[in-house]
């Protein structure tokens, strides 16, 4: 028996400002009842012994120190720019 109707799911749908079909409101009610099924299954899994976690895995972030480097000086780079006034590189117009 479903735990889930197609009432329902066209609700979720309707909060989601989602339009679904009668036939995808039939796949979305089988999917959301064999999703509630799996979850009760876990729920049914002795977890006493386990240690809560937020993270299944060690996440390390691994960054590398910030340094101040010598940028490419302006003449180099105006050297490589199509149009320019002055110091300023000239860009096509893109709005009206």
């Amino acid at each position: 028996m479903s735990r889930i109707t197609k009432e329902q799911v066209y609700h979720i749908a309707d909060l989601a400002r989602l339009e679904i079909n009668e036939e995808e409101a039939e796949l979305f009610t089988s999917q959301l009842d064999d999703m509630i099924n799996m979850v009760e299954k876990l729920d049914q899994l002795d977890a006493t012994n386990v240690k809560p976690m937020s993270h299944v895995f060690i996440q390390e972030n691994v960054m590398r120190d910030d340094e101040t480097v010598e940028g490419l000086p302006i003449e180099e780079t105006m050297k490589n720019v199509p149009e320019c006034e002055g110091r300023l590189i000239k860009v096509p117009q893109i709005l009206e």
